[in-house]
């Protein structure tokens, strides 16, 4: 994590970038980071195994909120690219950081963030390989560079899906896009502990990291779920030449968000359209039913078949348990 000569005024509460480096990151490096004393990290992947890298960046006030814990931050940050890595079947071994501080930013919360940065390190096994840190007059924006690997000639596409295949999620979808509105205050008919749940998977994501390592002998296509379902279902029809048609009620929703549900329907919106989830939607062969059973007990990630995959190319079909076709409204995160 080299320095910068960034002129950008600091706060007289915080050591000099150089110190930041040495006391809050280089305990976080890897082998091959060289303690981040040099302008590059070294990293060998071993033999018969392929690199797969991924990036992602988040901005206070767009991606999280000003109030959020800075190391809820800083996990949200690692676990959005272990997303992808998880939807390409890769493991995790390190990534390179970027942290651009706001002037507001003190030690103390740069701290916290590290010490997030720490704990996700030891729950997915990968290390800090390198970065930069920089101040701005504005909000505070970090950015992820994801390195994992996976067996030569195995990482899962977008593009593999084929017309008959099964459609798959993991884990539950709309905990993330309701959480921001309970963040935001605007659930307040949910009992504190239904909030506090939803608040918490807004902040910390939990991508099924050891289920995709197990994708790659059984989908024939993936992606992350984090522009909303509906919208990463077009992007996999995209991909692949594809349509899809979904079961709303065979999607996969926790029972706090059962609850929103029942209190007004016009949440399924928010559920299907939000994002936030990070989990994986995936296509596979009707045969693979079975061994995909097995590995969401050898895993501990639940995963629902909530639809198929068909010849109506481009086309998300969305019905309900009576099998009648629902409008979709214009649904997922877009930046532009």
């Amino acid at each position: 994590m080299s320095g910068s000569d960034d002129t950008v005024p600091v706060s007289s509460s915080v050591p000099g970038e150089f110190s930041i480096i040495e006391r809050l990151f280089a305990p976080l490096a890897g082998e091959g980071a060289f303690a981040l004393q040099d302008d590059a990290a070294l990293f060998t992947p071993a033999p018969g195994r392929q690199l797969v890298l991924t990036k992602d960046a988040i901005a206070e006030g767009r991606h999280y909120l000003a109030g959020d814990p800075p190391g809820d931050v800083a996990r949200k940050l690692l676990r959005v690219n272990l997303s992808d890595l998880a939807a390409k079947g890769a493991t995790p071994r390190g990534y390179l950081l970027s942290c651009a501080w706001s002037i507001e930013t003190g030690y103390d919360w740069m701290a916290a963030f590290a010490a997030g940065l720490e704990a996700d390190q030891k729950q997915y096994g990968l290390q800090l390989l390198g970065g930069d840190t920089i101040r701005v007059e504005g909000p505070s924006v970090f950015s992820l560079t994801a390195i994992g690997d996976v067996a030569e000639g195995e990482m899962v596409l977008r593009s593999g899906a084929r017309p008959g295949d099964d459609l798959w999620v993991t884990g539950t979808i709309g905990d993330g896009a309701l959480g921001l509105l309970a963040a935001q205050g605007e659930l307040e008919f949910l009992p504190k502990p239904d909030n506090e749940y939803l608040v918490g998977r807004y902040r910390v994501p939990e991508p099924p990291v050891t289920f995709g390592q197990g994708l790659s002998s059984l989908a024939s296509a993936a992606l992350d779920v984090s522009d909303g379902l509906l919208a990463d279902a077009r992007h996999l029809c995209g991909a692949s030449e594809v349509g899809i048609e979904i079961a709303r009620d065979a999607v996969p929703v926790s029972p706090v968000v059962r609850t929103c549900l029942s209190a007004n329907e016009r949440y399924w919106e928010t559920v299907l359209g939000g994002g936030d989830d990070y989990q994986i939607l995936f296509s596979a062969p009707g045969a693979t039913r079975e061994k995909i059973k097995f590995l969401t007990q050898s895993s501990g990630t639940s995963a629902c078949r909530v639809g198929r995959v068909t010849e109506d190319t481009g086309r998300v079909k969305l019905f309900d348990a009576a099998g009648k076709h629902l409008p979709i409204e214009p649904a997922g995160f877009q930046h532009f």
